[in-house]
């Protein structure tokens, strides 16, 4: 008789560490800011701002925990000030464990260290969304390699999954390092590690762009098991498939990025065709070497609230289905579906029910509930 933990890995892409030999599901590596946003207003013109927390890497981890009950913690840095306290506070309502943040004293005005600040407009119609990110010189850009005990936390605490992202690795030469650190220890103790590319300009231009953007990742992708992005993200020279490109464009580019990278187990996507700030085609594709390609439910002319956090949603749906133990197929469609209900609300924070993601998964439909 097949024990469950041997039916687990026929059905997953994936080798997982058992539930019970770790402390957390998931562990992210990245920075937190506190998001002020003017709502249906312009940064430019508002008197009054909502105030979140957000982040690419722990808005994957937050939405693990709130949504779909997943133990998670944040490695991070924060500078020790009321901000940062705020910050911290907002992280704890998040559900996502705050013991692993480095605080790092303040001086007063920020000289050395501070907190970062992400001013976020929402778009509408023919006017895009815009993202002003204050985040020079913050408590995590300044992180450096040997300040966090990878060995003690994933192989002594035991996390089954790590995410970290293009994000994290772009703030600073150093948390480049921290981050090719973090993997490399992860790979040593079993643990998976996802990686989203998310290549930023606005956090590139100003060290080489693109190109130095794939140099950094495609050292990290030697580590990876799941690899969130494109061709483009890993070698500056790929070509561009432009947005939800066919079938034929697809499998070609995820069959040369698994030639070039046999570490990956899964390499995913999100497909998105922007018709308005307001409208977006909406749908994701996935490979693994037992599926080949995958593609999820394709929503055409999505209505969309607020952009900000689908990617780390979708992240957050294909991780939690994977670490369930299902096969690939149903995390990608977990993934596109939490991803397509994270724009249906404002903020970073992910606000849809693991119900809701299911039922959306399943082909649920927007009737009311009652």
């Amino acid at each position: 008789m097949t024990r469950p933990e041997e039916w687990v890995s026929l059905r997953s892409p994936l080798a997982l560490r058992p539930a019970v030999e770790c402390r957390y599901d998931l562990v992210a590596l990245g920075e937190v800011m506190l998001r002020l946003d003017p709502g249906e207003g312009r940064v430019r013109t508002a008197r009054t701002f909502t105030a979140w927390e957000g982040g690419g890497e722990y808005n994957a981890a937050r939405a693990l925990s709130r949504a779909f009950g997943l133990r998670t913690a944040v490695v991070t840095a924060l500078a020790d000030n009321e901000v940062g306290r705020l910050v911290e506070g907002l992280v704890l309502a998040g559900g996502v464990d705050a013991s692993l943040v480095r605080w790092v004293p303040y001086d007063g005005i920020g000289r050395g260290a501070r907190n970062g600040l992400n001013f976020t407009e929402r778009g509408f119609g023919v006017r895009a969304g815009v993202g002003t990110s204050d985040r020079g010189h913050t408590a995590a850009s300044q992180l450096r390699p040997g300040q966090v005990d990878w060995d003690a936390l994933l192989g002594g605490v035991g996390v089954r999954w790590l995410h970290t992202g293009g994000i994290f690795a772009g703030l600073s030469e150093s948390t480049a390092e921290v981050a090719l650190e973090a993997v490399a220890a992860a790979q040593r103790h079993g643990t998976v590690v996802s990686y989203d590319a998310n290549y930023r300009p606005s956090l590139w231009e100003a060290v080489g762009g693109r190109a130095r953007a794939a140099q950094v990742n495609a050292r990290i992708a030697e580590h990876v098991d799941v690899m969130i992005g494109t061709e483009a993200d890993l070698a500056e020279d790929a070509p561009d498939l432009g947005d939800d490109p066919h079938e034929e464009p697809l499998a070609a580019m995820v069959e040369r990025m698994s030639a070039a990278h046999p570490r990956f187990s899964v390499i995913a996507t999100t497909l998105r065709t922007v018709r308005s700030a307001s409208t977006n085609d909406w749908g994701a594709a996935a490979w693994s070497r037992g599926t080949g390609l995958l593609r999820a439910t394709h929503r055409e002319r999505l209505e969309v609230l607020d952009r900000v956090g689908s990617g780390d949603a979708f992240v957050a749906g294909l991780a939690s289905a994977l670490l369930e133990g299902e096969d690939l197929a149903a995390a990608l469609d977990r993934g596109a579906a939490a991803g397509a209900l994270a724009m249906t609300t404002p903020g970073d924070s992910f606000a849809a029910s693991r119900e809701e993601v299911l039922a959306l998964a399943a082909g649920g439909t927007a009737r009311v509930q009652r």
